[in-house]
Protein backbone atom coordinates (compact mmCIF):
# COMPACT_ATOMS: atom_id res chain seq x y z
CA UNK A 1 0.00 0.00 0.00
CA UNK A 2 1.18 3.34 -1.13
CA UNK A 3 1.64 6.07 1.59
CA UNK A 4 -0.80 8.30 -0.41
CA UNK A 5 -3.32 4.85 0.17
CA UNK A 6 -2.43 5.21 3.66
CA UNK A 7 -3.25 8.72 4.00
CA UNK A 8 -6.23 8.80 2.57
CA UNK A 9 -7.74 5.76 4.80
CA UNK A 10 -6.66 7.72 8.45
CA UNK A 11 -8.31 10.81 6.82
CA UNK A 12 -11.28 8.52 6.09
CA UNK A 13 -11.51 6.97 9.47
CA UNK A 14 -11.13 10.66 10.86
CA UNK A 15 -14.20 11.28 8.88
CA UNK A 16 -16.20 8.00 10.24
CA UNK A 17 -15.00 8.87 13.73
CA UNK A 18 -16.59 12.52 13.17
CA UNK A 19 -19.76 11.10 12.03
CA UNK A 20 -20.14 8.87 15.12
CA UNK A 21 -19.42 10.97 17.45
CA UNK A 22 -21.23 14.31 16.12
CA UNK A 23 -23.64 12.07 15.05
CA UNK A 24 -24.32 14.41 12.04
CA UNK A 25 -25.87 12.89 8.91
CA UNK A 26 -23.84 15.72 7.02
CA UNK A 27 -20.92 17.49 7.17
CA UNK A 28 -19.08 19.84 5.24
CA UNK A 29 -14.86 19.23 4.69
CA UNK A 30 -14.22 21.91 6.21
CA UNK A 31 -16.25 20.97 9.45
CA UNK A 32 -14.92 17.86 9.91
CA UNK A 33 -10.81 19.30 8.92
CA UNK A 34 -11.82 21.84 11.95
CA UNK A 35 -12.82 18.76 14.04
CA UNK A 36 -9.77 16.78 13.42
CA UNK A 37 -7.55 19.91 13.76
CA UNK A 38 -8.83 20.53 17.11
CA UNK A 39 -9.07 16.95 18.40
CA UNK A 40 -5.12 16.54 17.38
CA UNK A 41 -6.03 13.71 14.85
CA UNK A 42 -4.38 15.79 11.83
CA UNK A 43 -1.76 17.97 11.50
CA UNK A 44 0.03 19.44 8.25
CA UNK A 45 2.74 16.85 6.34
CA UNK A 46 5.60 18.75 6.14
CA UNK A 47 5.49 18.64 2.54
CA UNK A 48 2.13 20.36 2.13
CA UNK A 49 3.19 23.51 0.87
CA UNK A 50 4.59 21.88 -2.41
CA UNK A 51 1.70 19.41 -2.51
CA UNK A 52 -0.86 22.27 -2.44
CA UNK A 53 0.88 24.48 -5.13
CA UNK A 54 1.22 21.70 -7.35
CA UNK A 55 -2.40 21.09 -6.85
CA UNK A 56 -3.15 24.62 -7.34
CA UNK A 57 -1.30 24.51 -10.63
CA UNK A 58 -2.97 21.44 -12.15
CA UNK A 59 -6.16 23.03 -11.24
CA UNK A 60 -5.23 26.30 -12.82
CA UNK A 61 -3.61 24.52 -15.88
CA UNK A 62 -7.07 22.06 -16.44
CA UNK A 63 -9.08 25.31 -16.22
CA UNK A 64 -7.22 27.84 -18.94
CA UNK A 65 -9.49 27.88 -21.83
CA UNK A 66 -9.69 29.66 -25.22
CA UNK A 67 -11.86 30.13 -27.78
CA UNK A 68 -12.17 28.24 -31.31
CA UNK A 69 -12.97 30.12 -34.14
CA UNK A 70 -17.10 29.09 -33.37
CA UNK A 71 -16.35 30.29 -30.47
CA UNK A 72 -16.52 27.42 -28.46
CA UNK A 73 -14.53 26.67 -25.37
CA UNK A 74 -11.42 24.26 -25.55
CA UNK A 75 -8.57 23.73 -23.29
CA UNK A 76 -5.76 24.59 -23.56
CA UNK A 77 -3.65 22.78 -21.16
CA UNK A 78 -3.28 18.60 -20.62
CA UNK A 79 -1.59 16.85 -18.62
CA UNK A 80 -0.41 12.73 -19.78
CA UNK A 81 1.07 10.61 -17.05
CA UNK A 82 4.10 9.04 -18.06
CA UNK A 83 6.14 6.42 -16.59
CA UNK A 84 10.02 6.99 -16.97
CA UNK A 85 11.54 4.24 -14.75
CA UNK A 86 10.52 3.77 -11.54
CA UNK A 87 8.71 7.02 -11.84
CA UNK A 88 5.49 8.16 -12.81
CA UNK A 89 5.36 11.76 -14.47
CA UNK A 90 2.83 14.56 -15.17
CA UNK A 91 3.50 16.23 -18.19
CA UNK A 92 1.71 19.11 -18.85
CA UNK A 93 1.37 20.78 -22.74
CA UNK A 94 -0.43 23.60 -24.61
CA UNK A 95 -2.74 22.10 -27.25
CA UNK A 96 -1.56 24.72 -29.67
CA UNK A 97 2.39 23.57 -29.55
CA UNK A 98 1.84 19.86 -28.11
CA UNK A 99 3.69 17.08 -30.01
CA UNK A 100 0.77 14.61 -31.40
CA UNK A 101 1.78 11.52 -28.92
CA UNK A 102 1.57 13.53 -26.06
CA UNK A 103 -2.29 14.48 -27.43
CA UNK A 104 -3.07 11.21 -27.79
CA UNK A 105 -2.39 10.09 -24.62
CA UNK A 106 -3.96 12.85 -22.59
CA UNK A 107 -7.02 12.17 -24.82
CA UNK A 108 -6.96 8.56 -24.06
CA UNK A 109 -6.47 9.17 -20.54
CA UNK A 110 -9.25 11.40 -20.13
CA UNK A 111 -11.19 8.92 -22.33
CA UNK A 112 -10.46 6.22 -19.51
CA UNK A 113 -11.04 8.43 -16.65
CA UNK A 114 -14.61 9.43 -18.12
CA UNK A 115 -15.46 5.80 -18.21
CA UNK A 116 -14.12 4.87 -14.50
CA UNK A 117 -16.57 7.64 -13.68
CA UNK A 118 -19.51 6.02 -15.36
CA UNK A 119 -18.29 2.25 -14.00
CA UNK A 120 -18.76 3.92 -10.66
CA UNK A 121 -21.71 5.98 -11.18
CA UNK A 122 -23.44 2.85 -12.47
CA UNK A 123 -22.04 0.95 -9.02
CA UNK A 124 -23.01 3.37 -6.74
CA UNK A 125 -26.93 3.49 -8.66
CA UNK A 126 -27.22 -0.03 -8.30
CA UNK A 127 -25.96 -0.18 -4.45
CA UNK A 128 -28.31 2.79 -4.00
CA UNK A 129 -31.49 1.25 -6.26
CA UNK A 130 -30.90 -2.00 -4.37
CA UNK A 131 -30.92 -0.68 -0.91
CA UNK A 132 -33.67 1.48 -1.50
CA UNK A 133 -35.88 -1.44 -3.65
CA UNK A 134 -39.45 -0.42 -2.44
CA UNK A 135 -38.61 3.16 -4.40
CA UNK A 136 -39.05 3.46 -7.96
CA UNK A 137 -35.48 2.76 -9.27
CA UNK A 138 -33.37 5.54 -10.17
CA UNK A 139 -32.43 5.09 -14.19
CA UNK A 140 -29.38 6.57 -15.32
CA UNK A 141 -28.61 6.69 -19.47
CA UNK A 142 -25.03 6.45 -20.21
CA UNK A 143 -25.14 7.05 -24.05
CA UNK A 144 -23.83 10.50 -24.26
CA UNK A 145 -24.62 10.51 -28.01
CA UNK A 146 -27.14 13.67 -28.01
CA UNK A 147 -25.28 15.62 -25.26
CA UNK A 148 -21.93 15.88 -27.30
CA UNK A 149 -24.24 16.55 -30.17
CA UNK A 150 -26.04 19.32 -28.26
CA UNK A 151 -22.96 20.61 -26.84
CA UNK A 152 -21.70 21.12 -30.44
CA UNK A 153 -24.20 23.87 -31.41
CA UNK A 154 -24.95 24.99 -27.67
CA UNK A 155 -22.67 28.72 -29.05
CA UNK A 156 -24.76 28.77 -32.35
CA UNK A 157 -28.03 28.26 -30.40
CA UNK A 158 -26.97 31.26 -27.91
CA UNK A 159 -25.98 33.40 -31.00
CA UNK A 160 -29.81 33.00 -32.53
CA UNK A 161 -31.37 33.86 -29.15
Amino acid sequence: MSKTNHYYEELQKQADEYFAQTNSETATTKEIALWAIRNGKWEAPPDLVLRQCREDFAKALREQYLEDVDGRPVRVKHVARIQSGDEQLYLWADIRRAPRKHMEIAFQQRRQQIVGDCRQLKRDADYYNNAHSIELAIQLVFDFTEDVKEGEFSKVAETLC
